[in-house]
């Protein structure tokens, strides 16, 4: 079976890197990805997803992204011990960046 998500939003809050116990680096962060569809209310509904960057994706992206950048995450599902969904992302795509340099877009597979 096929486990693959593809999720295109912006990040609700600046990345923070951090360090386990083991020295791997690491990402735990919300991205908020928009509805293509109106409730009965007549807006579009946001839905905020958690995501986990590991080792130089997350480094990279601690370093090139912050609160409200769009980016896309394709990933993997998987279930928390308190049965919450999380993604493990395996690529970032950084689609947008409040950086100094706002025309570059990197391609965040790892390297740069």
């Amino acid at each position: 079976m096929l486990n693959q998500i593809i999720l295109v939003g912006r990040l609700t809050e600046t990345p923070k890197l951090t360090i386990t116990e083991s020295g791997k680096k690491m990402i735990n962060a919300t991205i908020a990805v928009g509805r293509p569809y109106k409730n009965t209310e007549g807006e579009y509904d946001t839905d905020f997803i958690d995501f986990t960057i590991w080792n130089e994706m997350a480094q990279n992206t601690s370093e090139y992204t912050q609160k409200g950048d769009i980016i896309g995450i394709k990933g993997r599902v998987e279930t928390t011990d308190d049965k919450k969904l999380t993604i493990i992302a395996e690529k970032v795509t950084f689609l947008s960046s409040h950086t100094q340099n706002d025309t570059q877009k990197i391609d965040n597979g790892g390297e740069i």
